[in-house]
C-alpha cells in the first residue's frame, strides 16, 4: 500500500507558543505542539488532560429521559418484577450487558441477562427474545447497544406488558420506539453535552445515575470500569472527553485489579506479563470476546465477564479461544475469496466503493472480512452474504468518509439498517442486491473526496534518533489512551540507516527486525517493520531511506524504546 505522508510544519508564532508550553510543564518541545493540536493550550488543561478525573464525568441526569429511566428501575426493584439485561453480541453489546448486570444484581436478584442468537434471531430486538422474556415472566427490560430503531418489537412488547430502558448509541431514525426511557445522545432532542459513548458507556452512566438515586456510593462503580475500556478500545468510539476519563481508569482497573473474567482472557491471550493498552484490547482481548457471538452465542462471553470463580472463568476463556481459533482460520479463507472476487470486478481502478456478495460466506466473519477489504483497497466496503431468504452484511469505511450515510441513501432498498460513521450492517432482499450495489457505489462516487481515496500517514514531528529516548516514550505514555480524536502520533526521521544487523523475520519471512542509525548522531535504535518485507534487499544495500513510525516500549528489553515503523520509504 503506497501511503501519503502528511506533515504540516507549524509557523514560527506557533512554535513559540508550543514550546513555551512545553516548558512550563518540562516535556519535550514536540509534546507541546500535540497538546496545541487538542486545543490544549495552557498547563492547567494540560495537566487536567494527562490526569482525567472521575469527578470530571457529567452529570448522567443531563442525559433525556435518564430521570424516567431511573425511577422505572426503581419501580421495578420495589414491586420485585423480573428483569431481564438484552444486549448485542459484540463485544460492546456483552460489555454492556455484563456491566448493568453485575451492578444491579449485587443489590436485586431477581434478573438475568440475554443475548440474541446471532444466526436465529439476528441483530437487536427480536420477538423471540421478547416472546422468551414473556414466557419468563420478565416487566422490564434494559436493552444495551441496539434497540434505538426496535419500533415493531418494543411496540409487541408493550402489548404483552414489558416495559423497555434503551441505552443505544446508534443514529435512531425519525421514529423511536415506545419504550419508557431511551438513553442516546445522538437523538435530535438531546441535551448531554457528551455524543460519543459506547453502548457499553451509556450503560455505566445509567448505573451511574441509579446509584445516586439509591445513595450508592461512586466509587461501588469503580470495578465496572475495566469493561468500558474494553468497550471503547473495541467499539472505535473518540478517545476525548468522557470517553477519555473511561477508559484512562478503565486501563487503570484492567492492569492493577481486572475482574475474574477479564483477568482469565488476558491470562488465555499471554498478555500476563505487560502492561495493557489499547492496542492489546482491539488485537487480542476484543476479537476472543468478539469470537464467542461470531462463531456461536455471545452469552458465553457475558457468562465469562460476569464469572465469580476462577477456575471456571479460565475454563470458559479457553473454550472461547477455541472459537477464535476457528474464527481466524474461517477469516483467512473467507478473505482470500473476498480478494479474488474484489480482484475480478469489472473496472476496479474506477471503483470508489466496493459491493461483494458470497452466499456461502460465514455471517460471523463478514464484518471483520468488510475490515480486511477496506484496508487492502482502502475503499469503503460492503460486504455480504445470505442469511435465510435475506442477503445480510457489514460495511466499514475510510478515514472521513461517512459509511452510514452512505447506506442511508439507500433506504428504500434495505430491510434494515444501523450503525455509525465508519462501520454499519444492513439486511436487503436478495434481489436487491445488484441495485444496492449501483446505488451505494454510486453515492461512494459521488459524495467521496480525493483525499480520502489514498491513506494517509499524519506526521507529528520530524525526529532525529537523538531525540529518542525512555524519558521521551514516558512523556508521550502521559497522551495515552489512544484512539479515535487521541490517535498515537507517527513521527519521522530522514536518512536512516542499517545498522547491519537487520534481517526478515516472521513465520511467512513478511515482517523485517531493523537495527537503525540516521545520519545525525550514533544512536542505534530497533525497529519493526510488519508486512514490509519487500524493502528488505533495499535496506540491506546500506542506502539512505526514511521512515515513519510510532514509539513503544520493548517488551523484551524493559527500558529501552523500539520504533514500530509503519512506512518505509528509499531515498532517490
Amino acid at each position: 500500500m503506497i501511503y501519503k505522508w502528511n506533515y504540516e510544519p507549524q509557523p514560527a508564532e506557533e512554535v513559540a507558543e508550543a514550546t513555551h508550553l512545553a516548558n512550563e510543564l518540562g516535556i519535550h518541545p514536540v509534546f507541546g505542539r500535540m497538546l496545541r493540536e487538542r486545543c490544549i493550550f495552557s498547563a492547567g488543561e494540560a495537566r487536567r488532560f494527562f490526569r482525567p478525573q472521575l469527578t470530571e464525568l457529567l452529570d448522567p441526569f443531563l442525559m433525556n429521559d435518564m430521570q424516567a429511566a431511573v425511577e422505572r428501575l426503581n419501580r421495578a426493584l420495589l414491586r420485585k418484577e423480573r428483569i431481564m439485561v438484552y444486549g448485542d453480541y459484540d463485544v460492546d453489546g456483552v460489555t454492556s450487558v455484563a456491566l448493568v448486570y453485575k451492578f444491579i444484581s449485587q443489590y436485586y436478584p431477581n434478573i438475568d441477562y440475554y443475548i440474541p442468537d446471532r444466526y436465529e434471531e439476528g441483530y437487536g430486538v427480536s420477538k423471540k427474545g421478547v416472546d422468551f422474556a414473556a414466557e419468563s415472566g420478565v416487566r422490564l427490560i434494559i436493552v444495551l447497544d441496539c434497540g434505538i430503531k426496535a419500533v415493531e418489537e418494543i411496540a409487541y412488547a408493550k402489548e404483552l406488558g414489558i416495559d423497555f430502558i434503551i441505552c443505544d448509541h446508534h443514529v435512531p431514525d425519525e421514529e423511536l420506539p415506545p419504550a419508557v426511557a431511551i438513553l442516546n445522545s445522538k437523538r435530535r432532542d438531546n441535551h448531554y453535552p457528551y455524543t460519543h459513548l459506547s453502548g457499553c458507556g451509556v450503560g455505566f452512566k445509567f448505573m451511574q445515575a441509579f446509584a445516586a438515586s439509591n445513595g450508592i456510593e461512586f466509587n461501588r462503580l469503580h470495578e465496572l470500569l475495566d469493561l468500558c475500556a474494553i468497550s471503547i478500545a473495541s467499539d472505535i468510539v473518540p478517545i476525548m472527553g468522557e470517553n477519555r476519563i473511561l477508559a484512562h481508569h478503565g486501563l487503570r482497573r484492567l492492569n492493577t485489579n481486572p475482574s475474574i473474567g477479564l483477568q482469565a482472557i488476558i491470562e488465555v491471550c499471554g498478555l500476563s506479563d505487560r502492561e495493557l493498552s489499547m492496542n492489546d484490547i482491539v488485537f487480542k482481548i476484543g476479537p476472543r470476546i468478539n469470537a464467542s457471538g461470531r462463531m456461536q452465542n455471545g452469552k458465553e462471553a457475558v457468562q465469562l465477564l460476569v464469572e465469580k470463580d476462577y477456575a471456571t472463568a479460565r475454563e470458559i476463556a479457553s473454550h472461547i479461544n477455541l472459537h477464535n481459533e476457528a474464527r481466524k482460520d474461517l477469516d483467512k479463507q473467507m478473505t482470500e475469496q473476498a480478494t479474488e472476487q474484489v480482484k475480478n470486478l469489472p473496472g476496479l481502478e474506477d471503483r470508489r466503493g466496493i459491493v461483494i456478495y458470497n452466499e456461502e460466506w460465514h455471517k460471523g466473519v463478514i464484518g471483520i472480512v468488510a475490515s480486511r477489504v477496506t484496508e487492502q483497497y482502502y475503499r469503503p466496503a460492503v460486504v455480504l452474504t445470505r442469511s435465510d431468504d435475506m442477503a445480510t452484511g457489514s460495511a466499514r469505511s475510510v478515514t472521513g468518509f461517512d459509511v452510514y450515510k452512505a447506506i442511508q441513501s439507500c433506504a428504500d432498498l434495505l430491510e434494515n439498517f444501523g450503525g455509525h460513521t465508519y462501520a454499519a450492517g444492513l439486511t436487503l432482499k436478495v434481489e436487491n442486491v445488484p441495485e444496492f450495489t449501483r446505488r451505494f457505489e454510486a453515492y461512494v462516487a459521488e459524495h467521496i473526496l480525493d483525499e480520502q481515496t489514498q491513506p494517509t500517514l499524519d506526521i507529528t514531528a520530524v525526529l532525529d534518533f537523538s531525540d529518542i529516548n525512555f524519558q521521551f516514550y514516558q512523556q508521550l505514555k502521559r497522551f495515552a489512551p489512544f484512539g479515535p480524536g487521541n490517535e498515537r502520533p507517527s513521527f519521522c526521521t530522514h536518512r536512516v540507516y542499517d545498522y547491519g544487523t537487520s534481517k526478515v523475520v516472521g513465520r511467512g519471512q513478511e515482517h523485517i527486525k531493523l537495527e537503525l542509525v540516521d545520519n545525525k548522531s550514533n544512536t542505534i535504535i530497533n525497529g519493526i517493520a510488519f508486512g514490509q518485507s519487500s524493502q528488505a534487499r533495499y535496506i540491506k544495500t546500506r542506502r539512505a531511506f526514511d521512515i515513519c513510525y510510532a514509539i513503544e516500549e520493548n517488551t523484551h528489553k524493559r527500558g529501552e524504546v523500539q520504533l514500530q515503523i509503519e512506512d518505509i520509504r528509499p531515498r532517490e
